[in-house]
């Protein structure tokens, strides 16, 4: 908008230019070509007379005259020699002009060229006794002048241009600073820092907007803190009863005698810890659709080998490898993310894999770094999943056994993909080349320093 605004006010600037200074100079132009004529036939006229007369005293008058006008001016003199004056000058050479003077008394001026003048002015003028005298005039010092008239006002339309460039982008940038501001303020605000505000400065235009927008992001703030803080105090009232009623039921179990009553007791302590195990995957799910934080450049390496070394214990007593590769690991590439998203990622994602593994078979764990973007992808050996099992896999509480197998909640890769949405990323479901299932996570690569 800045670049818009400066070569608006630029053009404005060059047509007023074009539209006073053109016209004046083109005048300039003409009063120098008829003031030179002016000039020359006066000359011309008044060396006619002087041939004209019969007398001696005139002729050598007419001799030093053309001789002094050489001298003095870029022009010669010609005559044509009558009976009673012939004087020491060149003579014209014959032509059409010269024949209008002698033979019908007329007067002519040959500028040499229909655009402007040519190199040379030439005024022929008749005189008494079919004579005629003939001014050469050398038109290099108009053309000298000529150049300087044009040159002068082209500098100074560069400098007039030059500063209107200056001023049009210190007024430019006036302009815009409110909607910058704005700008900025909604930039932070994307990336998840709902304190951002916008000054209300400007006209009064933006003015409102920004007065709009602040009162948006303050509702939109205080509705999410509102979800906040009832994920907080639900995460506390749910998980109290859940567990005070398993501890309830275990206290049966080990009191009851029955077979009947105790497998009874066993298979309603199972649903309280399934019950307990679905509230924590809401309540995780919750906290990832409520908090919303600022993203900022973390090390994705050290992040994905820190949960590697958590999650190798697990694989271990399974005999489950899980590998790291791919192009960006020594390129330690640092991404966009909210602090903490990328752990309960890779943890969900992780989990999912370690559950539908073989024993002995291998998780390959890839980052990949690209222009803009770090592909981050994770592929198991295990069943993998159809077409049709893609598209839901992201349902919340949809369970297939070739993700999430028996134990699953069914909520895993919903958190996934908020985490991965707020931070702007994607992520996707592909086949593995070992005919499990690759689940890649495109995250943005945080701008280097420097």
């Amino acid at each position: 908008m800045n670049r818009q605004l400066i070569r608006s006010y630029i053009l404005l600037v060059a047509v007023a230019i074009l539209l006073f200074t053109v016209p004046v100079a083109f005048t300039l132009t003409k009063q120098l070509r008829d003031d030179t004529e002016v000039s020359v036939v006066r000359e011309a006229n008044t060396m006619a007379l002087l041939l004209g007369n019969s007398d001696r005293i005139s002729c050598e008058a007419l001799t030093r005259v053309a001789k002094a006008y050489r001298r003095e001016t870029p022009g010669s003199v010609q005559v044509t020699p009558t009976s009673h004056c012939s004087p020491d000058l060149p003579h014209p050479v014959a032509g059409r002009a010269l024949t209008r003077a002698v033979r019908e008394n007329e007067p002519t001026t040959d500028w040499g060229s229909d655009f402007i003048w040519g190199g040379n002015l030439t005024v022929t003028v008749p005189a008494r006794g079919e004579a005629a005298v003939r001014i050469v005039y050398s038109t290099s010092d108009m053309t000298r002048r000529l150049w300087q008239i044009w040159g002068f006002r082209a500098g100074l339309a560069v400098l007039v241009l030059a500063a209107a460039a200056a001023i049009g982008a210190f007024a430019a940038r006036r302009i815009t600073a409110p909607l910058r501001a704005l700008n900025s303020m909604a930039s932070r605000f994307s990336d998840g820092d709902l304190t951002a505000r916008s000054p209300v400065t400007g006209p009064p235009e933006t003015q409102t907007l920004a007065r709009t927008l602040n009162q948006g992001a303050e509702r939109l703030d205080t509705l999410v803190a509102s979800q906040r803080i009832f994920v907080a105090d639900a995460s506390h009232q749910l998980r109290t009863p859940l567990t005070a009623l398993r501890l309830s039921l275990d206290n049966i179990a080990d009191g009851v005698d029955d077979e009947f009553v105790r497998e009874d007791v066993e298979q309603a302590t199972a649903e309280v810890v399934r019950m307990s195990r679905l509230v924590n995957g809401l309540l995780v799910l919750a906290r990832a659709e409520a908090k919303v934080t600022a993203a900022e450049p973390l090390p994705l390496k050290d992040i994905v080998a820190e949960r590697l070394t958590v999650w190798r214990p697990a694989a271990d007593e399974r005999g489950v490898t899980i590998a790291l590769r791919g192009s960006g690991v020594d390129d330690r590439p640092s991404v966009l993310a909210s602090p903490g998203h990328l752990d309960q990622v890779l943890d969900n994602v992780l989990s999912n894999a370690l559950e539908v593994s073989p024993d002995g078979g291998t998780i390959i764990v890839r980052m990949e770094a690209g222009a803009g973007e770090v592909v981050l992808s994770v592929a198991d050996e295990g069943p993998g999943m159809s077409d049709e099992e893609k598209s839901r896999a992201f349902d919340r509480f949809w369970r297939g056994q070739g993700l999430t197998g028996r134990s699953g909640s069914g909520l895993g890769l919903a958190v996934v993909k908020q985490l991965v949405t707020d931070d702007g990323g994607t992520v996707s479901l592909g086949d593995a080349a070992a005919g499990g299932l690759c689940v890649r996570i495109t995250l943005r690569a945080a701008p280097r320093a420097g």
